[in-house]
Parts: structure tokens; sequence; C-alpha cells
């Protein structure tokens, strides 16, 4: 890739977008393609195409989707699966219509199996059921991926794809509704200390294990798989470590200076029991995650007082 190549992020306003736009200028590329929503609707497979014929972008990474929280990703699976089916389909189709000439598109660990042997190695991948809570979203990926596999296998185009495990860090959805466990448990524990409350009520029993990267480590992943990766098979993306929803809790409860008590509702699902990716495929390419977790909440925490997320 050259600094000057026509380099087109789809999602460029999301956490992840964000973060790759943020590496990639750092890196000093100098040609990037940016579009919102309303200058480019990927739900459309008319404006979709007709952008890419027009820019002809050389690189694309495809970061867009709609994502939510687990009870979010649970009520709207319908719109989970349709929206981010549409984006996969006309936003891959395009670059190979448009010869694209490579191509990164993301996924989620929630495409593998809910029960996938641990750590879940890239060979887990429809060997079991989903997690029926994320089922919706987890399908639309995995049709994603697979697309890429087989426009690489038939037309042999150099579309790829890769598996991040959960993402947080500046540019995340603190949405108090529709936000993944750290924003939205963080936003709690602010709103708390603010109010001096006694108590957060935090979901679920708290024993479900899950796998955090902070994302300006995915996007230096990212990178790394856009100059080296050819592999029509998805690559994994983590740390390779885990911690129990409770512990993240009481991190985030140092992190944020919240010293009421946590309270959980028991009634609410905890998921998938444990999600921690094999990353041995990545690491063998030279890469390995900078943050740890309580370096990467406190950068994130002092990122949401600055913007005023709150």
């Amino acid at each position: 890739m050259k600094l000057d190549s026509k380099f087109f992020i789809a999602g460029h306003k999301g956490l992840v977008g964000s973060a790759i736009i943020r590496n990639l200028k750092k890196k000093g590329f100098t040609n990037l393609i940016v579009k919102d929503r309303q200058e480019v609707n990927l739900l459309n497979q008319e404006q979709t195409l007709s952008f890419f014929k027009k820019e002809k972008p050389e690189y694309v990474i495809i970061a867009a989707a709609k994502v939510g929280g687990i009870l979010f990703n649970k009520e709207y699976q319908a719109d989970f699966l349709y929206e981010n089916l549409m984006i996969a389909s006309n936003s891959i189709h395009a670059a190979y219509l448009s010869g694209v000439e490579k191509l990164l598109f993301l996924g989620s660990s929630c495409i593998y199996p809910k029960f996938a042997q641990q750590p879940m190695t890239e060979d887990s991948l429809l060997t079991g059921k989903l997690e029926p809570t994320n089922e919706g979203y987890a399908i639309a990926k995995i049709a994603g991926l697979k697309l890429c596999e087989k426009y690489m296998e038939q037309y042999g185009k150099r579309f790829i794809s890769a598996m991040p495990t959960n993402l947080y860090g500046p540019g995340d959805n603190f949405h108090p509704d529709h936000s993944h466990v750290i924003p939205g448990l963080m936003r709690r524990f602010h709103e708390a200390k603010v109010k001096n409350q006694k108590s957060v009520l935090m979901w679920g029993t708290g024993q479900a294990k899950r796998e955090f990267l902070h994302v300006d480590d995915l996007a230096e992943a990212l990178y790394l798989l856009m100059e080296k990766y050819e592999d029509s098979q998805t690559i994994n993306i983590g740390t390779g470590e885990d911690c129990k929803i409770i512990e993240l809790a009481y991190l985030l409860k140092e992190v944020v200076g919240y010293e009421g008590v946590i309270e959980l509702d028991q009634s609410k699902p905890d998921g998938t029991p444990r999600k921690v990716l094999d990353i041995s495929k990545v690491k063998n390419l030279g890469w390995s995650p900078i943050f740890d977790l309580k370096k990467g909440l406190t950068e994130t925490y002092e990122w949401a007082i600055e913007n005023n997320v709150f």
C-alpha cells in the first residue's frame, strides 16, 4: 500500500472506524475516503455500487455495522440480521465489481458456537449452535466473511476477514440502553459517583468470562493484515486473556472512583458462558496487543470525560 493509495473506511465514525482513521493518518496515509450514511447508504445496493464505481478505492476496510448490547441485540434480531447482511453483501459485491485491490471485512467473536472449545480457534466456526441472544447479528457476520472467502476462491480476489474480540476505547457508544458492557458500566459508575448513589445495579450473575481489546490495538492489527495476510480463512484478533464480568466491574469501579457497592440483577441474561480467542495466527504475523486492561480503561474514561459523553 502506498501512502497516497485510495483507502475507503466504511463506518469511519464508529468505534472501530475512527480508530482505523487515526492509525492510517498517523502512518501518513493521505487519500482516505470517508462517507457517512447520508452520503452513501450501504443498505442500498444501487447507492453502494455507484459510489464504488465512481470513487474506485484501491483498499477497503468494512467496519460499518449495526451494533448494540446484549438486550438490544436480543430484542431486534431481525434488524441486526437484515442491516448487517445488506452492508456485507452490498459492499463486498461492489468492491468486486469496481476492482478493489484488497478488502478487509470485520466480523465479531460472536460468530463462534456458544459452547465452542476455549480458547476459540478459527476452525471452530460453524461447528455448533450460536448464542441465541445475538444469533441474527452473528449470522450476518458469518455470511460476510463467507462472501469474502468465496470471492477469493472463485474470483481470486484479495478479500479477507478478521474476527475481533470485545472492543472498547475512545469513540465507544456510551448510550444508557444500547451500549456494550464496558461503556455501559462505565456510564453507570460515573453517574452513580456524580449523584452520590449508594449502589449500582449490574445485569447477570457476573460469572460469564469475556476478553477485551483496546480499539487502537485492533487498528494496528488490521493494518498488519492489510499488508501481510492473504488467507481465505478468517483470523482472530484479541488478547488471548479473559476475565469475569464481575472482575471487570470492580476494575471499572476503581477506574471511575466510585465508592458505592455493586448489586447483581440475576434475572438478566449472561450470554455465552465464556469467550476467549486463540490468537496464535495473528501473533505469528508479528502482532501483539500493547494495552493492558486497566491502562486502556483509564484512558477511555479520561477520553469520555474530556468529550462530555456522559
